[in-house]
């Protein structure tokens, strides 16, 4: 005779085999979906092509990623940017956010991962979108920051940027809209306690000389480290480049200033640099141009964005070579050559750059202004002291920062020719709330504009 359990035992048996199967069936369920942005802010501007764009990562355990759906499902301010702005793309774990503003101003962007079972997660993007701007297909914005004052081309499109709020140097692809791809933090090298106010840079073979603006504060007030000649050494090209720093020097506006008093105080250079006087005056003392004479690795001309010669509206504009620039950069007392006066119709220099066969583009713009409020003009010159600037292009003002740098001149200075140019952006309202740009409290909402100009 066959034996049977008794059916207390089954039973037992039969509730352990549900409660199992129920255990087994909750531990397959999907667990909450996850969403995390790389960045939680954004800036973007009306009509640009390229603005810049974040990535959000989304997950869910239990779950294959691109069973995952991701939405804008609220905007704190439609009419800068609604929900249906925002462009989702890609179906994996990591998708790619963009977003389109019709109007300057701010909107709180909520973004929200569904999964199967219907569990819901959400984030939020903190977006601002800058006015629309002229040649806007043109334009990409360099954010991170807002006052960029000295550019170089590193190839490939990329640009070597310097910002006159700090000591870092930022490597940015050109071609499109966004952070930079590195960035070298140089106070420790520089000994810096503030920041050097790079205004100037140029490049010889693989090293770059950035110059400060040797000038006082806008209170009047000597800061040491505005007195500052360096260089960097430059390694591979576009997006592989990397730098290292070289050497430095502390001693030009001295110099400077004791070169213009043995010459009969013709440029005022003591008076401009005398405590109580701000650099940014007609007879004031501020450098922003530096490049190196045709077929020189030594000669370098500085060019003033003070003072103008004389020092009073339609006064000329100030070059000074300095003749030993590669040993000025080690602490070296300076040699100079034969100063420079230019005539940019009332405009003083603001950058200049020299194309291969050695003739010049000036960026030229007003000694005083910060912003957009007087004249930008391009002039070209042939490099010969007693020769006058030819302008190439009046420059749109209409537009936030002021037209600081000249990035690129990849062909010769003539008509028909491609330029890049930079503007510093820092004292610029970009999004309409009264705030500076280099005020802003989110590095990713800082921003220069950069745009490719053909001269006349």
């Amino acid at each position: 005779m066959r034996s049977h359990p008794p059916l207390r035992a089954v039973a037992a048996l039969a509730l352990l085999s549900a409660a199992g199967t129920a255990a087994a069936a909750r531990s397959a369920a999907p667990g909450p979906p996850t969403i995390k942005l790389s960045a939680t802010h954004l800036s973007g501007s009306v009509g640009g092509t390229g603005d810049p764009t974040v990535t959000v990562t989304v997950a869910q355990s239990g779950a294959d990623a691109s069973a995952l759906t991701v939405t804008a499902v609220k905007s704190t301010a439609g009419d800068v940017a609604g929900t249906a702005d925002v462009r989702v793309t890609g179906t994996a774990g990591t998708r790619t956010v963009a977003v389109t503003a019709h109007a300057r101003g701010y909107a709180d962007l909520t973004l929200q991962v569904a999964g199967p079972g219907g569990a819901t997660a959400t984030t939020t993007l903190h977006y601002a979108a800058s006015a629309a701007v002229r040649d806007s297909a043109g334009t990409r914005y360099l954010t991170g920051a807002a006052d960029a004052s000295a550019a170089v081309d590193v190839g490939g499109g990329h640009l070597l940027v310097a910002n006159d709020e700090d000591n870092t140097l930022r490597l940015y692809d050109g071609s499109v809209s966004g952070a930079p791809l590195r960035e070298w933090d140089l106070d420790g090298a520089l000994g810096a306690e503030r920041e050097a106010d790079v205004e100037g840079a140029a490049r010889v073979g693989d090293t770059v000389y950035w110059i400060g603006s040797l000038g006082n504060n806008k209170d009047g007030v000597y800061r040491a480290d505005r007195n500052t000649v360096f260089t960097t050494t430059v390694s591979g090209s576009g997006a592989a480049t990397r730098l290292a720093f070289g050497t430095a020097g502390h001693r030009l506006r001295e110099d400077l200033v004791a070169w213009d008093e043995a010459n009969g105080d013709r440029y005022g250079f003591a008076a401009g640099t005398a405590t109580g006087r701000p650099p940014k005056r007609a007879d004031g003392f501020n450098v922003e141009g530096l490049e190196f004479a045709p077929g020189s690795s030594t000669t370098a001309y500085v060019g003033f964005r003070a003072p103008l010669v004389p020092p009073r509206a339609g006064g000329k504009a100030l070059i000074v070579p300095v003749t030993n620039m590669d040993q000025v950069a080690r602490g070296t007392r300076a040699a100079f050559g034969t100063p420079v006066e230019l005539d940019l119709g009332g405009l003083s220099v603001r950058d200049l750059r020299r194309d291969e066969r050695g003739r010049f583009l000036i960026l030229a713009g007003s000694w005083g202004a910060d912003d957009n409020s007087d004249p930008y003009a391009l002039y070209s010159w042939d490099g010969h002291a007693g020769h006058r600037p030819v302008k190439t292009l009046d420059l749109p003002t209409a537009d936030a920062g002021g037209w600081e740098c000249v990035a690129s001149v990849p062909g010769p200075v003539a008509a028909g020719a491609r330029v890049r140019l930079i503007t510093d952006n820092g004292s610029a309202d970009l999004y309409g709330d009264g705030t500076t740009a280099k005020d802003l409290p989110h590095p990713e909402w800082r921003k220069s504009r950069t745009t490719w100009f053909t001269l006349g």
